[in-house]
C-alpha cells in the first residue's frame, strides 16, 4: 500500500498525506489536488474505490448498421469502453432489415433524453439521401459525431478512415507484385467511403498503368454474397487480382474463385478492407487494408464528450490513415497472367 501511495503521490505531484486524504474522502483537500490524485490513479491503472468512481453523466446513443460484419462490433466496443470510462452509459442501437431504422432509433433516443449520439456508417454516408434529419439535430444543439461518411454542409464533427488512401495502398501493393489487370469489388456507388475507395483505386491505376478500365470495377452487394457474385463476374474479364471493399466481400470472392478451380494467391490475389477479427486465420490468411478502428473509436467518444461538456471541437472531418497488412492472399502475378 505504501508503494502504491508513493506512486500516486509522485504522479500527482502531491504528498502521500494528500493522497491518503483523497482516497479516504477526508476534508482539507482542494478540488484541484483531488482531481490530480484521481487522474494519477487512472493514469497508473489503479482501480478507484467504488465511492470515488464517476457517476453516470447521462445516456449516449450509439447507432450502427447490422453487426454481421466483425468491424462494427469492434468499433462499438471501443466507443462504449471510452464512453463508460467517462461516466456515460452507451445505448447501442443496431439496425437490421426487420428491425427499427435509424430515424426510429433517433426518435427513441431523443425521448430518453440522451446527452448525444454517435452515428457509425449511417445514412449520413449515403449521398443520395436527404440529410436534413441531421441538420435538425444540430439545430437542436444535440451533440453528435459521425463516423465514416462526410456531409460537407453539415456543421458537425466527422471521424473517417482515409478510404481514398486505402484504395491507393491496395493497388500499389498489387502493382508492385506485377499485376496489371486489377479488379475492384465495391459495395456501393452511393456511399462516401466506397466512392472514395474507388477514387483511390482509379488514381493508383492511372498512376501505375496510365489508363483506367471501368469494366474492371464491379458494384456488388455488401458482404460475402456480394463478393461471391462480383468475383464471378470479374473472373470473366481476366483479372489477376481483386481489391475488395470489405473483408467479408474478400472471403466471398475467395469462395467463388475456388469453386472455379482458381487458386489464391497462385492464380489470383485478393485484398480485403477492414482487417476485422480472425482475418489472420482464414485460408489463406487475408491481405487487407486495416481501418484504424481503435484510434477512430477513441476519437469519436472523446469528441462527443467534449461537445457535451462544452469544450471547443473541430466541426469538420478528421481523417485517419489506414495500414496495409500483407498476408498470404496476395503474391506476384503468375507467368500466364497479365
Amino acid at each position: 500500500m505504501t508503494s502504491r501511495l508513493d506512486d500516486i503521490a509522485r504522479q500527482a505531484g502531491v504528498s502521500k498525506a494528500t493522497v491518503s486524504r483523497v482516497l479516504n474522502e477526508r476534508p482539507g483537500v482542494s478540488a484541484h489536488m483531488r482531481k490530480a490524485v484521481l487522474t494519477a490513479l487512472d493514469v497508473l491503472g489503479y482501480e478507484r474505490p467504488a465511492r470515488l468512481r464517476p457517476r453516470s453523466a447521462g445516456l449516449v446513443g450509439l447507432v450502427l448498421p447490422e453487426l454481421e460484419s466483425p468491424i462494427y462490433p469492434l468499433c462499438a466496443q471501443v466507443i462504449e469502453t471510452n464512453l463508460s470510462r467517462q461516466g456515460y452509459t452507451p445505448v447501442l442501437c443496431s439496425q437490421t432489415p426487420e428491425g427499427a431504422g435509424e430515424d426510429e432509433y433517433v426518435g427513441m433516443l431523443l425521448d430518453r433524453g440522451v446527452a448525444g449520439v454517435i452515428f457509425v456508417s449511417g445514412l449520413h454516408a449515403d449521398i443520395s439521401l436527404d440529410h436534413s434529419r441531421y441538420r435538425d439535430l444540430v439545430a437542436q444543439r444535440l451533440p453528435v459525431v459521425f463516423v465514416n461518411g462526410f456531409v460537407p454542409d453539415l456543421d458537425a464533427p466527422f471521424i473517417s478512415c482515409d478510404d481514398r488512401a486505402a484504395g491507393e495502398l491496395a493497388v500499389s501493393h498489387l502493382a508492385g507484385l506485377g499485376h496489371r489487370r486489377i479488379g475492384l469489388l465495391s459495395p456501393s456507388d452511393r456511399h462516401v467511403p466506397a466512392r472514395r475507395q474507388l477514387a483511390g483505386y482509379r488514381s493508383a491505376v492511372e498512376s501505375h498503368f496510365d489508363s483506367f478500365d471501368p469494366d474492371l470495377v464491379d458494384i456488388a452487394f455488401p458482404g460475402v454474397e456480394g463478393g461471391y457474385a462480383g468475383a464471378s463476374r470479374l473472373l470473366q474479364k481476366n483479372v489477376t487480382a481483386l481489391v475488395c471493399g470489405s473483408d467479408m466481400m474478400a472471403l466471398g470472392a475467395i469462395r467463388a474463385l475456388r469453386q472455379r478451380n482458381r487458386r489464391v494467391p497462385e492464380d489470383i490475389s485478393v485484398i480485403g478492407y477492414d482487417d476485422s477479427v480472425l482475418m489472420g486465420y482464414t485460408d489463406p490468411p487475408l491481405t487487407t487494408v486495416r481501418q484504424p478502428v481503435l484510434s477512430m473509436g477513441v476519437a469519436a467518444a472523446r469528441t462527443l464528450i467534449d461537445q457535451i461538456r462544452g469544450t471547443g471541437i473541430r466541426r469538420t472531418e478528421s481523417l485517419f490513415f489506414p495500414e496495409l497488412v500483407v498476408r498470404a492472399s496476395s503474391a506476384p502475378v503468375s507467368r500466364g497472367g497479365d
